[in-house]
């Protein structure tokens, strides 16, 4: 079980870093040094459903992780 579970947590892992990849466009030391100071934005379409996407990673990520914890006891 815990060997699935371990292919599990691969495979969201993944996808956690892709969504979170893909999110990071334009940004960076930017601001900083006075680029882009649009902090207040609305997300729409593609941003939203990766930021939706990543939080949903996270979660499942943090609950594998958690079940790996009790069924290797």
């Amino acid at each position: 079980m815990v060997k699935y579970l371990g292919i599990v947590q691969i495979i969201v892992c993944v996808l956690l870093v892709a969504s979170i990849l893909l999110q990071a466009r334009g940004t960076g030391l930017t601001s900083v040094f006075g680029g882009e100071g649009n902090v207040y934005r609305t997300k729409r379409g593609a941003e939203k459903f990766l930021f939706l996407a990543s939080i949903v990673l996270a979660v499942a990520f943090l609950g594998v992780a958690l079940l790996i914890f009790i069924f290797s006891r």
